[in-house]
Order: structure tokens, then sequence, then C-alpha cells
């Protein structure tokens, strides 16, 4: 698994990271099979590990925490979240974050983060992630509990708003560089611009780059889920599966320090990194590009009206 330095936060990373949102939402009796899942990955070469305390309501970040316990902590690079704890509950205060961040410090067993973000900023004020949330962390950084500061949303000028206001390390966008859309990488030098390392995540577009398809409550438009579902049909007329072309593309050809791919069982794990080991098909790559073609760069909305283009972004 090649590394990445992660902008210059100093941290190096797998190319492929850990997104452990799945561990949040196990079946019964599934908690095993979440930690199976998190040591196939160490012994793969995956380094980093991305959670939230929204993720299962802290059940994602209980069930790594157990994961990881006994492992060596410089063995791989820790990522969290503060700022939003459900669907309706959304914080980005100073003193919840602070409490925030002591919390998950005590449910991943460990006395640092290597990185801590704001997640989901474009459900909150945007000035106050700006003003508050973010010198906030900067503090706990400064008493050693934070490695690198973040933030991570939707909407791209969203994100651009936060990073061209107040210093960020890290974004994390998500569905932005994918088979479908690709908008991120017309972003990319706006924020390295600031210092800011940019964390792709859902190359699979959040299970609609898949032969099986989008979830119910996929929040894309109709249109777009229609191209989608054509492109798994192609692929499984082939007996390829879509969400090996779509994460080769993304990890192949995105240049990001690393891409973020969730995962909740070991056989999940082994797949992935055996498809980054593989070579390209190309022509199916075209076939699929071009089932995809009457969406490409089409996004949605996604948290607070004002937050979609903050500042008349162009």
């Amino acid at each position: 698994m090649k590394r990445r330095p992660l902008g210059g936060t100093g941290l190096e990373v797998s190319e492929l990271g850990f997104g452990a949102s799945p561990l949040g939402r196990l079946p019964r009796g599934g908690e095993r099979r979440g930690i199976e899942a998190v040591h196939t990955a160490l012994e793969l070469g995956i380094t980093f590990f991305d959670v939230s305390p929204y993720y299962g309501e802290t059940v994602a970040e209980t069930v790594l925490g157990k994961a990881l316990r006994g492992v060596d902590r410089s063995a791989y690079v820790l990522a969290t979240k503060v700022g939003r704890y459900s669907d309706t509950e959304f914080d980005f205060s100073a003193e919840r974050v602070t409490r925030s961040v002591r919390e998950s410090l005590d449910r991943l067993g460990t006395d640092h983060l290597d990185l801590v973000q704001c997640h989901d900023v474009e459900f909150g004020d945007l000035d106050q992630v700006v003003r508050e949330t973010i010198p906030a962390l900067r503090a706990l950084q400064e008493d050693g509990v934070i490695g690198a500061v973040g933030v991570t949303g939707y909407p791209l000028p969203a994100l651009a708003y936060v990073v061209e206001r107040a210093p960020v390390d890290t974004i994390i966008s998500y569905c932005h560089y994918t088979l479908q859309n690709r908008r991120l990488a017309a972003w990319r030098d706006r924020f390295a611009r600031r210092g800011t390392a940019v964390i792709n995540a859902s190359p699979l577009a959040m299970g609609a780059l898949t032969n099986r398809g989008a979830p119910s409550w996929h929040p894309a438009p109709a249109e777009i889920l229609k191209c989608c579902a054509e492109a798994g049909a192609l692929c499984g007329a082939r007996g390829e599966e879509l969400a090996r072309v779509a994460l080769q593309f993304a990890v192949s050809t995105g240049d990001f320090p690393t891409t973020l791919v969730g995962a909740a069982d070991p056989e999940e794990v082994r797949r992935n990194v055996r498809w980054l080991s593989e070579p390209r098909d190309e022509e199916l790559l075209r076939e699929v590009e071009a089932c995809l073609e009457p969406v490409r760069d089409v996004s949605w909305p996604n948290g607070r009206p004002e937050n979609q283009n903050p500042g008349g972004e162009p």
C-alpha cells in the first residue's frame, strides 16, 4: 500500500483510507466482524482511519476503539470529527466541540488524535466555525491533544468559505471526485493555495456506483441514480463490478493523499485492496463514462440554503 504525505500536517497516510461509518450500523452480533475488518486493514497496509461520533451515535468510535486496543499507536493515523452528533443535532460551539474531543478520546482509547475535523459544516453557521470552532480546536492542538485541524462537508463553496477565512489543515470532500462527478479536481488548487490538503471520500458515490445500486435514502436526483444504475447493469452484464471501476478510477487519477472507502467486513477490505493492484479495464471505463455523461458533474443541495453558495462563490 502506497503512503503519501497529508499536506503539511507531518502525517503520512495510506492511499486507501478506512472509512469507519459502517461500524456504526453493524447488524446484531456484527461487532466481531467489524473489529476483524479493522485488523485486516492494518495487516494490508491501511494506516488512515476516519470516524465520527455521529456514526451510529458513538457506536463506530466505540467499535473502532476496541479494534485498535493494543495496536502500536504509531502504526496508524486516527481522525475523528466534532459538531455533528445525529441527523438533527449540530453544535459547533467551543464548549461542545472541546467536550466532544475529550469524549472521543475516551471511546477511542487514546490520549491524542492525529486529526479532528468540523463535521458537515454546511449544517452549521459557517462564521461560527471560522471564529469559534476552529480556534477551540487550535487551543487543543496547543495542548498536544490534536495533531491537525480540518473541516468536512458536501458543498464545495462552503468548504472554501471556511478555508479562506481560517487556518485549516485538511478538508474531506465526498462524492465530488467519482466517475460521475469530478468537480473537486477544479477546486484542488484553490484549497492548495491555502495550504489545505484534500481528502477524497466516497468514490463509490455512497453506493450509487455499484452493481447493487444506491440505497433508498440516497439524496441524488433521480436522473443521476438512473444513469448510475445503467452503468451498474452494464458492468454486471460483463461479469464486472462497477465499484471496481469506480475505485480504481478515483485512486489512480485523483492524486489525493488518501481516498476514504467505508468498510465493516474483512472481505470488503481485502477486495478493495486487491482491486487497487489490478490493471484498469480502459475499454470498460470508457463505456461506463458514456453511461454517466448525461449527469457528469451534477451535484445536489445539502445543508442550509445559505451555505450552498456562501459569499456568492463562482
